[in-house]
């Protein structure tokens, strides 16, 4: 196999498996740096010593990169794909299996770790029929949300992924990466990005990131402010906790969960169910609340790295535990179906 697959491969499943951040880097970084060689140039550069040399190449990489270009599977490799056969969650996993896509994902465009046509690849890679891109709006600086500008430019790169502008995306498999952002609720309830922009977009999720210790009233009209604009189309992580994780734990944001699921189902809004391991967002009794009100839900990943795509075996196995059946969730819809969907109200 080629190398430069063998090491972005390595980087997706330790990033699956939740791997210290910098290990990961270390396999993408030398992907990067043999990206632009011929076969023959890496190969060349292994028999005279000049790749253990460069920089953004160590033991471990140099390693995986002499066995592949070998033409072996290197064994760091094999030994992480024996592991990936492990199932991430207990149980049948009927669930999982009728995800058709993910509603959820950033790209080194904000806060992501990857760039868009490799989070793309390992969509594909996993079977999925849609992907969408939800980078952040432009109040969350600290996470480089995109402006109007910067969003506009997105787009564009959005439909060379796809093919051309206008094109369906079929690129043999029917993939489609689908445009849209993880907007920021504003404290007045409006959504962080101009309804110009949004009417561009296909997929319009809408989370809170500030001020989480808000007095319940305070959060609730907030919340429902942005439920009913006619640009939202999925409620993100509502709670905002944090269970576990590097960046510690946080509690529930409080708010009226009666008035905002009811108001949901009354909008067609669907709610998250946060596939990330540290945030299990919503909790299991938030979760039935919202089935009980009639929410339709959407099983997303939120990932920031492209082997965390995968992560919604966890929010299945949520959802399935708690009897969400799946023509309650719109990622288990066909791509036309879930477009339909998302221009109900714009």
């Amino acid at each position: 196999m080629k190398a430069v697959e063998a090491l972005n491969e390595i980087a997706f499943w330790l990033e699956r498996e939740l791997a210290p951040s910098f290990k990961v880097k270390a396999f993408r970084n030398a992907a990067a740096v043999i990206a632009g060689m011929t076969d023959d140039d890496v190969a060349a550069r292994v028999r005279d010593g000049r790749l253990k040399r460069m920089k953004g190449i160590g033991s471990r990489t140099y390693e995986v990169i002499q066995q592949a270009s070998a033409g072996d599977v290197p064994e760091y490799l094999q030994n992480l794909r024996e592991r990936a056969e492990q199932p991430l969650t207990e149980g049948p996993g009927t669930l999982h299996s009728l995800l058709r896509g993910d509603l959820h994902s950033h790209s080194e465009w904000s806060d992501g770790g990857s760039p868009i046509e490799v989070m793309v690849q390992a969509a594909r890679l996993l079977g999925r029929e849609y992907l969408a891109l939800t980078d952040h709006s432009p109040n969350l600086t600290i996470a480089n949300g995109l402006s109007v500008e910067r969003l506009t430019e997105q787009l564009t790169v959005v439909d060379l992924v796809n093919g051309s502008a206008g094109d369906a995306g079929d690129q043999g498999d029917g993939f489609r990466l689908l445009a849209g952002i993880e907007v920021d609720i504003l404290e007045d309830g409006t959504l962080d990005q101009t309804p110009e922009m949004l009417d561009r977009l296909d997929v319009v999720v809408a989370s809170v990131h500030s001020k989480l210790r808000s007095e319940s009233g305070v959060m609730t009209r907030r919340m429902l402010g942005a439920i009913e604009d006619p640009h939202t189309d999925v409620l993100g992580h509502c709670t905002g906790r944090l269970v576990t994780g590097s960046r510690g734990t946080r509690p529930e944001s409080e708010f009226d969960a009666g008035r905002v699921f009811a108001a949901c189902a009354a909008n067609g809004v669907a709610v998250e169910i946060n596939s990330r391991p540290e945030r299990q967002d919503p909790p299991d009794d938030l979760i039935r609340r919202a089935l009980d009100a009639g929410c339709l839900f959407s099983i997303d990943s939120d990932a920031h790295a492209p082997g965390q795509l995968d992560f919604l075996h966890y929010g299945a196995a949520r959802a399935e535990a708690n009897g969400v059946p799946p023509e309650r969730i719109v990622t288990t819809w066909p791509l036309e179906r879930l477009l339909e969907w998302t221009g109900r109200r714009r």
